[in-house]
């Protein structure tokens, strides 16, 4: 397990999202959110937090929001390249950035959310702005922890909205078939895996591959919230993966794609892995794939 303190206050960036929300109200009022319009400082009314709205790009806003802070927590990343974002901002530059306001704050941990498969050399555009954004922190001053993990499932999240359109469905159109490899993790987990990093007091600096303890063919986790959600499940209709990338690529022509060849990369990566070293290191209970099908779709989040 990590060396753990008490409990200090985090400051987060991207807390915006679904996992920084429940994030913060699992913080219980000892988090400082750093967002960069009033717009996303809305999503987090009622959060409990500490909400501050700035320039993100500006080293020296960034490290006067964060003095006083014990952790960073930090969020922010895109799976989808456009016109207006670019991986190399979202990704690279925002992670140079908080290296250095985390070290001038007086920061004594650096905790990143990073994605299952993240890898400098990878060849998909997405991994390997990741892996590169994890390296800066890796080599920061500051003592830094990267947490790698795949499909995130819960209530309110893009994932489970997307598995319960498939589940749901009379026809699912899956790309092979749906034969890619998932390892979901529940979010609940995420949040716990994200505080644990947070109270380390050690200098170590770690690269955690963490996901769901099962893993499992897309088309098989298909029918498992089928039948979480007490229906019957559609019918697979295979879409060649060339076909898929093909279809990608000419998206990618659209100021704003829904898809591009990157992030379909991202969703067909395989992912399975042995997470109980992860899990061990940080100190963290995994919960079974059912329990967090039942929670993500469960009777009462039907109306979700």
């Amino acid at each position: 397990m990590v060396g753990a303190v008490n409990s200090d206050s985090l400051v987060v960036t991207g807390a915006n999202g679904r996992i920084g929300q429940s994030l913060l109200r699992a913080a219980g009022g000892r988090a400082r959110a750093l967002v960069r319009s009033e717009r996303a400082a809305s999503a987090l009314a009622g959060s409990g937090a500490e909400v501050r709205v700035l320039d993100l790009r500006d080293l020296d806003q960034l490290a006067r929001a964060a003095h006083g802070c014990a952790a960073w927590i930090h969020l922010v990343g895109i799976l989808k390249e456009t016109r207006a974002a670019r991986y190399v901002d979202a990704h690279e530059r925002t992670s140079e950035r908080v290296a250095h306001a985390a070290e001038r704050a007086g920061v004594r941990r650096v905790v990143c959310l990073s994605i299952l498969g993240a890898d400098a050399g990878s060849p998909n555009a997405c991994l390997a702005s990741k892996g590169r954004a994890d390296a800066i922190l890796l080599g920061g001053r500051v003592p830094a922890s990267v947490l790698r993990v795949p499909m995130v499932l819960g209530p309110g999240e893009i994932a489970a909205f997307a598995l319960r359109g498939q589940a749901s469905a009379p026809l699912a159109f899956l790309v092979r078939g749906g034969a890619t490899r998932e390892q979901p993790i529940d979010t609940r987990d995420v949040v716990a895996a994200l505080r644990l990093a947070a109270a380390d007091a050690s200098d170590a600096r770690l690269a955690l591959d963490l996901a769901g303890p099962e893993s499992l063919t897309h088309r098989e986790l298909v029918a498992r919230a089928a039948r979480t959600l007490g229906m019957r499940g559609p019918r697979i209709v295979p879409v060649p993966a060339a076909l898929a990338f093909a279809l990608a690529a000419l998206l990618e022509r659209l100021p704003e794609p829904p898809l591009t060849r990157a992030m379909l990369g991202v969703l067909e990566h395989d992912d399975q892995i042995d997470p109980r070293p992860a899990a061990q290191r940080l100190g963290l209970t995994l919960t079974p794939l059912a329990e967090t099908l039942a929670h993500t779709f469960g009777p009462e989040k039907q109306a979700a």
